[in-house]
């Protein structure tokens, strides 16, 4: 790389002007990599910077037993190696930069690190992303006939759209789902506030007839991308139709825009069918999981 070097930089050391400068203006930018966004849903993270701040990669990090690994935090979908014009060289020399006391990888790059790297266990993951710029008699007729049916299933009910949902409700409805800390609801619950006076944050929700929330959505904006990222729905919506009329609301709100709508997955199979029944297509990105830990505890984490 000519001389030039990757560098570690603990958090504290990070330039956050150069480094959301260089998030905004790469060809892969995405907002989970923002410093406001990393420090809101990162336990910690630490940073390798590669001439000054021409490519970056976040480091969120826990510590167990003392012992430090990689991990991927909560809402975050996609993170790893940012950049213009990357290349296998430069991507591999990132992943050799990461400091040996992280003995244990498991966390996500994104799509535009789907390098073949014989030292490096990378895999690919499914995400789906639907353009947006047609019009929305074009979008709609690309739906799937059982995605039409739904969303008229939902008007036949008296469903009705909101977008003035508010993010405790919608993050009540998340509860229903498990496997998720309270802490990291307060989290994300925070970042939302910021984003939403910001003008890059908006939440959709479905009521039935009774005005019971049904379906609920956060959707946040960046890189022309629409993120569906946290989703809430009552049990009581499943035979309504109300999610898929939440997308479809979106979808007649955005469209003839320049925008992708980012679906966030998914290698769930029934989601993925979800998701291309509206007309997505797949974006494979990259991941990693690498194991260096001791072996006292490796055979907890194989």
């Amino acid at each position: 790389m000519h001389g030039q070097q990757i560098i570690y930089l603990t958090r504290k050391q990070v330039n956050d002007d150069l480094w959301n400068a260089c998030i905004e203006s790469s060809s892969n930018g995405l907002i989970y990599a923002y410093t406001w966004y990393m420090d809101a849903m990162a336990d910690n993270w630490d940073a390798l910077v590669f001439n000054n701040y021409e490519v970056v990669m976040p480091l969120p990090w826990r510590k167990k037993w003392n012992i430090y690994y990689l991990y991927q935090p909560f809402l975050t979908a996609q993170l790893g190696v940012f950049g213009n014009n990357l290349t296998l060289e430069l991507f591999a020399s990132f992943l050799d930069a990461i400091p040996k006391k992280f003995s244990y990888w498991d966390f996500s790059l994104n799509h535009q690190n789907l390098f073949k790297t014989p030292e490096f266990p990378i895999y690919q993951r499914d995400n789906f992303v639907l353009s947006l710029h047609q019009s929305y008699e074009n979008l709609y007729g690309s739906y799937r006939d059982n995605i039409k049916r739904n969303i008229k299933k939902s008007q036949g009910y008296g469903c009705t759209t909101t977008t003035d949902i508010s993010i405790d409700a919608i993050i009540e409805l998340t509860k229903l789902q498990p496997d998720t800390s309270e802490k990291d609801f307060e989290n994300f619950k925070t970042l939302f506030q910021v984003l939403k006076e910001k003008g890059l944050a908006k939440t959709y929700g479905i009521l039935s007839k009774q005005d019971e929330l049904i379906a609920s959505a956060v959707f946040l904006f960046s890189h022309n991308r629409a993120y569906y990222i946290l989703v809430g729905n009552h049990p009581n919506g499943r035979t309504l139709g109300a999610s898929h009329a939440l997308i479809d609301s979106f979808i007649k709100d955005h469209s003839g825009q320049n925008l992708l709508l980012d679906f966030e997955g998914s290698d769930i199979r029934n989601l993925a069918f979800f998701y291309s029944s509206f007309g997505a297509v797949e974006e494979k990105y990259a991941a990693i999981k690498l194991n260096r830990l001791p072996w006292w505890v490796r055979w907890m984490k194989t």
